[in-house]
This record gives structure tokens, sequence and C-alpha cells, in this order.
């Protein structure tokens, strides 16, 4: 028996027309980067899996597509190398002795391993842009995708918080582009440092942020029982919780917040870093209030973002109007090329999820109309198509797309092709039409039927509403 065909789980074959609503928002994206002076780049899909462990926390590397070398890759290996006691393996040294590459798990890593091979070639600060799918061994679920395509912005070379502020315009302008209304959510990770030291569990950070990065998925009462998990105590819990429940304007956050890490948590701790943070926050939204933003910005104190290599400022977006999760994100790293050899470049990027936008343009019908034609104008095939070859070329040299049905079969036929395809305009033309130099062409959304002569494009161009 043949067998029957199918995908991964987690991927998704495309239509013509889910293609056309895709490459609007890439070029919809593309043109703000360009707009703001954004270079485009490409990296490969794949790369070495010792520039992808260890840059994005413990439950990133377990998420990472491992590529097994090439020939019997398990042989000649000794588990007891890597063995750890209880059954448990170095998991990470066997995965780099079987795979020596892996799919990439985000653009932004990559990135760092571009600027620090090409950087003589570079001019810091170097501001660049990527459009290209990741891969992520995470369960398939509503919105959440085992490959999808990421559309990055990073500035690298420079620590100004301008450039923070850049990428929140860019944000702004992008989901105005769309006709979407969305929430850009604002936090610091040095404000997460900080809360981790007033509560007495320095140490802790990485514990305490995976835990808050699920707070939208699985609510602050689970949080909490995982940070207790994770081996914070009920006391630390306490001085963290108050903090993912401040409300108020922005101002009124960042004065709480501040007053807390100044040493007016029950701990009475002085948290440096974490005023540090609360500085940058300021500042980056003093910036922001004398921008031009339509969208709400608003400080998220809940806000951590998983990933192990933000240091600053992070980003996230929601949807307003429908819920599907994050559509944006990003943050401040100061020091991710370091561990390629090159050190002390401070950098912060962006990340438009356009999977998930996609998803929510199409549950709001905000695609703008006709995006999917792939055709305005059908020439049927009545037996006179060396007469009508020239005349479809002029229009294809105008910039008109144009199809010649392909068969002379009957006419039924070629009027339900163009139905079907959404092909607006159809042309039948025969043995009169040829002998009078005349092209026939009717609107099939109308009814108006004109005929021109074969040669006044011009006239053909203004009928069809090009």
């Amino acid at each position: 028996m043949a067998q029957k065909p199918s995908i991964p789980k987690g991927t998704r074959d495309f239509s013509p027309a889910e293609m056309a609503g895709r490459n609007w928002i890439f070029e919809t994206i593309r043109s703000v980067y360009r707009s703001y002076g954004y270079s485009e780049i490409e990296t490969p899909s794949l790369e070495n899996l010792s520039t992808l462990l260890g840059k994005y926390g413990d439950e990133g590397d377990k998420l990472l597509f491992k590529v097994l070398n090439s020939g019997d890759a398990f042989s000649g290996i000794d588990y007891s190398e890597y063995a750890l006691g209880g059954g448990a393996y170095n998991s990470n040294a066997l995965s780099l002795r079987l795979s020596e590459k892996g799919l990439r798990y985000d653009l932004t890593v990559p990135f760092a391993r571009y600027v620090v091979q090409h950087r003589e070639e570079i001019t810091f600060p170097f501001k660049r842009f990527q459009i290209q799918p990741v891969w992520r061994a995470d369960r398939p679920q509503k919105g959440r995708y085992r490959e999808f395509y990421q559309c990055d912005a990073d500035v690298i070379g420079s620590s100004s918080l301008l450039n923070e502020l850049e990428l929140v315009e860019i944000i702004d302008k992008v989901f105005r582009r769309f006709g979407l209304n969305v929430s850009i959510r604002i936090n610091n990770r040095k404000i997460l440092t900080g809360l981790a030291e007033i509560c007495g569990f320095p140490d802790k950070v990485v514990d305490i942020t995976v835990a808050i990065d699920k707070i939208d998925k699985i609510g602050l009462e689970k949080v909490r029982e995982e940070m207790l998990e994770r081996g914070l105590t009920e006391e630390a819990v306490a001085v963290i919780e108050p903090v993912l429940l401040l409300s108020g304007s922005n101002a009124e956050k960042i004065d709480a917040i501040a007053k807390l890490l100044g040493g007016g948590s029950p701990s009475g701790i002085v948290s440096e870093a974490g005023l540090k943070g609360v500085e940058e926050v300021k500042e980056l939204f003093s910036y922001i209030d004398g921008a031009s933003i339509s969208n709400e910005v608003v400080l998220d104190l809940s806000l951590a973002r998983g990933l192990n290599y933000y240091t600053g400022a992070i980003f996230e977006v929601k949807s307003l109007d429908y819920q599907i999760g994050s559509i944006s994100g990003g943050g401040r790293y100061d020091d991710l090329t370091g561990i390629f050899g090159l050190p002390g470049v401070s950098g912060v990027g962006i990340s438009f999820g356009a999977d998930r936008i996609y998803d929510v343009l199409k549950a709001l019908d905000k695609f703008p109309a006709g995006l999917g034609e792939t055709s305005r104008l059908l020439f049927a095939n009545m037996g006179s198509v060396p007469y009508i070859i020239p005349v479809a070329e002029a229009l294809r040299e105008r910039g008109v797309p144009v199809e010649i049905y392909p068969d002379q079969t009957k006419l039924k036929k070629q009027f339900d092709y163009a139905d079907r395809k959404g092909i607006r305009f159809l042309s039948i033309n025969g043995s009169d039409e040829e002998a009078a130099g005349k092209v026939n062409i009717k609107d099939l959304e109308n009814g108006e039927q004109r005929l021109f002569p074969a040669g006044d494009i011009d006239a053909i161009l203004e009928f069809i509403g090009l």
C-alpha cells in the first residue's frame, strides 16, 4: 500500500493565499526596519551545536533540534564517560559527541556569532535585521509551532537607551500598519536580579525568572508553587509576590519598585543592581513619553522572558483583541558576543513572531482586500493564442499578472478556472476579434464587457483598474 503523506507535527504547508499574507507581513516589517537604517543579513539554518548549547538555559537546551552526525553516529561511544550516576548522563556533552550541528533555536545567538566572525567587516553600531525560520522541539499547540519564522532587528555596539526607544517605535509602527491594537510591555532584568537579592536568594535569579516567565500560562498560584519547588522559602516568595501584583501608572510602579529595591522590603536589603534597572526603566519611559507612540506601553514587573542572555530592558507584545500569547518580544544583552571571543559589546534587539501575527490578522480579518490575487486577467483559449500572446506580454511588461489558459477546451471550464482562482477579468477572443484587431474583456464581478484595440494597452489598464 502507498504510504499516506504527512508532515511532522508542529510544521505546516502554506497555500498560495497564505503565502500572499505571509509575504505581506514580511514586506511590511522589512519596510519599517529599512526606514530606521537596518540592513538585512542571513545565517545558515544549521549551526555548530557548540554555538547553540548553553545560551538559552537548561529548558532552552532541551528544545534544540540536534542533527546526528553522518554515518553511524552511535558507533565507538563509551557511554560510561558521560554517566553522572543514578542513571543520568551529561546530555550536553553526549549531544556534542553524537551531533556536531543543530537547527538554530533563534536568530540572536547566530547573529552574535556572525558579529564576532565578521567583526572586521562591520561598522559599529551595527544595525541588522533578519527574517528566517527557526526550530524548537516544543509541544505543538495553538500559536506554538516547531518550525516558525522570526523577524529580528538588533543594534549591537551601543549601550544607549535611545536604541530601546527606537525599537519601541518600530514595534508601534509595524502594528499600526497591520491595523492591530497591542500592548507593549516592558521590564528590566536588573530589576529581577534585584528581586532575587532582596528576597535573600541572589543565586536563584534564573529559577525565579523561569518561574515568573510562566505567569501568563499557569497563573500566579502555580508560579508561587514552582518558586517553592525551586528552593525559595515562603518568606522569599512573600517578597516577590506583591511586586508581580503592582498596579497603577508606569510612574507609580517605578516609584514603588524603587522603594522596595532601596531597602523598603521586609528584608531591608538594598539592591544596587535592581536600582540601576529602575534608573534605566525611568530613563526609557521618559523617552517614550515624549515620542509619538499610539499603542499602550506599560511597565510590567511580572515580565521575565526566560532567555538567560538578557541583561537589561526586556520587551513583550500582546494583541489586545485576540488571545494568542506573545507576538513580539526582545531585550538588551550586554555581553552575548563575549562567549565567542568579543567581550564588552552591548546589544539590544526585538523579534516579531510572523506566524502568530498571521493568525491574529486572519482571525480579525485585517489582511488587505485582494491580497491573494494571483492573476488579474485570464485570456481564454479559443484557438487564437498566437494573436493573444503579444497582448498578454505587453500587459506583463506593464506589471499586470496575466494568464493564458493552456488548453483549448470548453469555455465553461475556463470560466470555472477563473472563478476558483479569483481572477476578476476574462478575455475571450476568437477569429472575429483577431480579424478586427480587437481584444474583448469582461469584468466577471459586475458583468461589464468592452472591446479594445489590441495595441491600446493604456485603455485596457484603465478598464481592469491598474
